[in-house]
């Protein structure tokens, strides 16, 4: 199972405190908006999403379909393949993918321990 490209997304009370505390342990931006209150910041290959007032949690996300630049890989497998194997396995999700579409989707579960994880493809 191809999951893409991992990230912790941070719920963050001041994005701009956190973005110079992170920049301090040599993570760089590589993408977001601090204006929109979200920045993805890099240390060689661990990700972290910053994210102020869009969620409660921590999440744990994985991008199909992504590297760790968040460039394009030829070969994936699109969320609702994934979803499909998820849910045959007997895993609970939390929010589901339309598996009448194509292109960008997502869902959404938790582990035993309440995490939530979100497999996010944009493409």
């Amino acid at each position: 199972m191809k999951l893409g490209a991992f990230s912790v997304s941070l719920n963050v009370k001041d994005i701009h405190k956190s973005k110079e505390f992170y920049s301090k342990l040599g993570f760089e931006e590589l993408g977001g908006d601090i204006s929109q209150n979200w920045l993805i910041l890099k240390n060689e290959n661990c990700i972290i999403g910053l994210f102020q007032g869009m969620f409660d949690k921590n999440i744990l996300t994985f991008n199909p379909g992504w590297n760790e630049n968040a460039e394009n890989i030829q070969s994936f497998t699109d969320v609702r393949d994934l979803q499909k194997q998820l849910k045959a396995n007997g895993i609970k999700l939390t929010t589901e993918a339309n598996e009448e579409t194509e292109g960008p989707a997502y869902f959404t579960l938790e582990d035993p321990d309440g995490n939530q994880i979100l497999i996010d493809q944009h493409r």
